[in-house]
């Protein structure tokens, strides 16, 4: 429906407004009886009268030639009157000049439509258009809310003439307003509408979605504009489509059967939720077609489904049989509708109207006969066999009426009162330019000098709402989240649960009331699921199936190191260095700092172990110092034994540096001191090993060795071996010396604190070099194993390097394969077990002489075993 506001010229008379509508819905063609002061009533959807010759392209059992009334349009009507009611009646608005509109309709023809938007740029009662004679009204603002298949021509035409066209219908998706500056929207456009149902989907994370619209809808508009946000957001679509008018003679059966089809894919697709987009007379046509094609096809009754539908979009009540049937399967549907609020005054506006005191409104009398169900004797609606109507019954109690204002009476109203500040700013303007001399005539003002006035008005209406326009000249207003409740005799209500902002998309966008929330019957008031796929549960993936949307995917579980703490995660991710994933892989937990401490049971076990052996070793020490005169400590040279005691204590007791939180000093130690410790110590079993065979040998008749004999060889063999592995030391702290270190990667539950070797190489150099020594040790000691027993302790030389080459053989394996504290372990273990050996194997038998068998520790028993 299209209003005209127009300027009109009474004489003696102030300036009147006169106002048209024209209706892209068939109404019964009704005028207004002018005054002098022109007031009368708006035209919305109310009525549909109807041929089969007029509306051949209707599908069948929808409309019939019988008139379809839809009380609850009566009240657009209502909010206009009531709104220029209040404009004429308020001073300090339009106070030298009176509002009043008059009625067009187009029977939903885009042929009457074109000619009554021909009529206004005509002179008045006469079809000219564009040609100024007789009584000329002056258009000054258009107030539409045509069919988008007519939507376009209304504005092309107005726009020639730069007419300031109001919009408070749906916007067709096609117009730019950037393109059109005559062009002010009423209404959020379908941009705005489809992200606020995007919120909505977001908000009840439902992704998987169908989508339908009506006739005469541009599914390749939202195919380009709106499905890559759409699937940006994850949200993808189980069926898209689109009805369309066909041609041909048997147009009709091809209709109804590619919709069965269409039907029954939607109600049998897994996709609970549907997007159903186009207007009022859209949702009126789907009715009728689910009621018809059940009863031709005898399909089942329909499965329950969550119908989401866009702002112009509603369920009504209809003075029909056929589209008054099943509207439970819309229990539960949400409309994005436009922002409405409770008008002051309008209800009591409501209950005041009458027949006989509401003159001019001729639209009253059919909705006085269809809510009372008795006829005027002039009405055309009414039935013979109806009582009169005596005009005296109460409106108070109807129910059926449309009580709470709607989207559409909102913006109706809203946008009388923008024309009426407007044109207030510009009659203020030329106020102020006449009392400067500037003498201009109101009814010269052209419409296009309206527009700036429009694009900068700004007021609060009597609901307390702001209303101006934005640069594009739209409103800037929210949408409201209507509930649709239906009841078994086929009445409904709408409750309004939230409201979307027109901003980015954000948790703060959408406000909603879920508690107050209905569902279809078959969800049990249970928030329904709209999923193509179970959501992954945190600790796993989705995987896509192939050639399905990406809404449709499998689970799989994360792999060994990654999690997934959310649903429906893409890719499992790491934890961050310093944590690990959990058993469940759906969260990181804080690694352990580990390291071989004296609180640690294996810490304290080896500490008392090195402990215990360093006391042993201080005993036997003691002991030999003790018996230092007898000849079993002389033998095999003293100063040797004193010396490999003394390393083998400090053996012992550097394996401690090994324990505990490693730090820069323990770091540079541990290694370099242990590998030059047990040089000291092999060196010195080498030169005992060395110092028996050149004694044995010396006894020798004429044998030239016995000036090798003495503690020079035996002292020069010790610092050599020890100085060598000194160097190799030397050398690696000056280049790469060990440092304290942390690894995150050896064991998944901690992180270990270690003493980053700092040269490998160096490490193993030192190593491979204790390695070299005592093979060297071994096989010097096998070769005098067999020498006479009073002198030779080598048997015993011999089995300990035995037992201390097997232990460091070992211990490479073992250290290598070993992770964490453990590793730290394996070495304390190795340098105790080696250290252990050699103080055992070769001091064992001595001590046990001195201790236990004295007589044998004499220099007669000596010689005497000799010989």
């Amino acid at each position: 429906m299209v209003l005209l506001l127009v300027f009109n010229r009474v004489v003696g008379k102030a300036p009147v407004f006169q106002c048209a509508f024209v209706d892209s819905f068939p109404i019964l063609h009704k005028y207004l009886h002018p005054g002098d002061l022109i007031i009368g009533a708006i035209v919305s959807q109310t009525f549909f009268v109807t041929s089969q010759k007029d509306f051949k392209r209707q599908p069948p059992g929808i409309l019939s030639e019988k008139s379809v009334l839809m009380p609850q349009n009566y009240q657009n009507i209502l909010v206009l009157a009531f709104a220029v009611k209040e404009i004429n009646e308020n001073p300090q608005i339009l106070p030298n000049l009176t509002l009043g509109f008059h009625i067009y309709d187009s029977h939903m023809n885009s042929r009457l439509t074109y000619r009554a938007a021909l009529q206004h740029i005509s002179p008045r009662n006469k079809f000219v258009p564009n040609y100024k004679c007789d009584i000329q009204d002056y258009l000054q603002v258009v107030l539409e809310d045509v069919h988008s298949e007519n939507s376009q021509l209304i504005f092309d035409l107005f726009n020639i003439y730069k007419i300031p066209q109001l919009l408070y219908g749906p916007a067709p998706v096609m117009m730019d307003n950037t393109q059109v500056p005559s062009f002010f929207n009423m209404v959020p456009n379908e941009t705005h509408q489809c992200l606020g149902i995007l919120q909505l989907l977001l908000h009840f994370n439902w992704t998987w979605i169908g989508y339908f619209t009506g006739i005469g809808w541009n599914l390749e508009w939202f195919v380009q504009r709106m499905f890559p946000i759409f699937s940006q957001h994850g949200i993808c679509f189980a069926f898209m489509y689109s009805q369309s008018n066909i041609e041909g003679h048997d147009y009709m059966a091809e209709y109804l059967k590619r919709f069965s089809e269409v039907y029954e894919k939607m109600m049998g697709s897994t996709a609970n939720v549907i997007l159903f987009k186009g207007q009022a007379r859209d949702m009126m046509s789907l009715r009728g077609l689910i009621t018809f094609i059940q009863m031709k096809y005898m399909m089942p009754k329909p499965k329950g489904k969550v119908w989401i539908v866009t702002a112009h979009m509603e369920l009504k009540t209809y003075d029909n049989k056929v589209l008054d049937r099943d509207v439970e399967i819309f229990h539960g549907m949400i409309s994005v509708a436009v922002h409405s609020n409770e008008l002051q005054g309008f209800q009591q506006f409501f209950k005041s109207r009458k027949p006989s005191s509401a003159e001019g409104d001729g639209f009253l009398k059919d909705f006085w006969s269809y809510t009372f169900h008795c006829a005027f004797p002039s009405s055309v609606l009414g039935d013979v066999n109806q009582a009169n109507c005596t005009g005296e019954e109460t409106l108070k109690d109807f129910s059926a009426f449309e009580r709470s204002v709607t989207g559409h009476s909102y913006s109706i109203y809203n946008a009388i009162y923008a024309v009426a500040y407007a044109l207030h700013a510009m009659h203020s303007l030329n106020g102020r330019a006449k009392m400067q001399g500037e003498r201009k005539n109101f009814q010269n003002q052209q419409p296009w000098q309206l527009h700036h006035f429009l694009r900068h008005v700004s007021f609060n209406n009597s609901a307390g709402d702001q209303i101006s326009f934005d640069h594009n000249g739209e409103l800037i207003a929210g949408l409201d989240v209507i509930n649709w409740v239906t009841f078994p005799n086929q009445s409904f209500v709408r409750v309004k649960v939230g409201k979307t902002h027109l901003q980015a998309l954000s948790e703060q966008a959408l406000q909603i009331d879920e508690e107050s929330m209905v569902w279809h019957p078959r969800f049990n008031q249970v928030q329904p699921l709209s999923l193509c796929s179970e959501n992954c549960n945190p600790g796993y993936r989705m995987k896509e199936r192939e050639g399905e949307p990406f809404c449709c995917y499998d689970c799989h579980p994360c792999p060994e190191g990654t999690i997934s703490e959310h649903k429906d995660m893409a890719e499992c991710l790491p934890c961050p260095n310093d944590h690990y994933p959990n058993k469940e892989q759906n969260s990181c937990i804080p690694k352990v700092v580990v390291f071989l401490s004296y609180e640690d049971p294996l810490g304290m076990g080896l500490a008392i172990v090195a402990i215990l052996f360093s006391l042993s070793t201080s005993v036997v020490l003691s002991m030999f110092m003790k018996h230092h005169n007898t000849p079993i400590v002389k033998a095999n040279n003293r100063s040797l034994t004193y010396a490999l005691l003394v390393s083998l204590l400090f053996c012992f007791l550097f394996s401690l540096l090994f324990i505990g939180r490693p730090g820069k000093v323990t770091c540079l130690l541990r290694q370099t001191a242990f590998a030059i410790i047990f040089s000291v110590s092999i060196s010195c079993i080498l030169a005992k090993t060395l110092t028996v065979i050149l004694a044995f040998m010396a006894t020798k008749p004429g044998s030239r060795m016995r000036k090798w004999v003495g503690g020079k060889v035996a002292t020069s063999i010790v610092l050599s071996g020890s100085l060598i592995q000194g160097g190799i030391c030397i050398v690696w702290l000056a280049t790469f010396p060990p440092f304290p270190d942390v690894n995150m990667y050896s064991v998944t539950t901690g992180s270990i604190l270690e003493c980053n070797e700092g040269s490998p190489p160096m490490f193993y150099s030192s190593l491979g070099y204790l390695g070299f020594l005592s093979i060297l040790s071994f096989i010097v000691a096998f070769f005098a194993r067999k020498l006479p027993d009073s002198f030779n302790e080598a048997k015993f030389i011999t089995f300990s390097m035995l037992v201390f080459c097997s232990v460091w053989v070992s211990f490479i394996p073992t250290y290598l394969s070993t992770k964490g504290k453990y590793m730290v372990a394996v070495e304390i273990f190795s340098i105790l077990a080696s250290s252990a050996g050699l103080l055992t194997c070769i001091f064992a038998p001595k001590c046990y002489i001195i201790l236990f068998r004295p007589e044998l520790n004499k220099r007669e028993q000596l010689i005497k075993r000799t010989y």
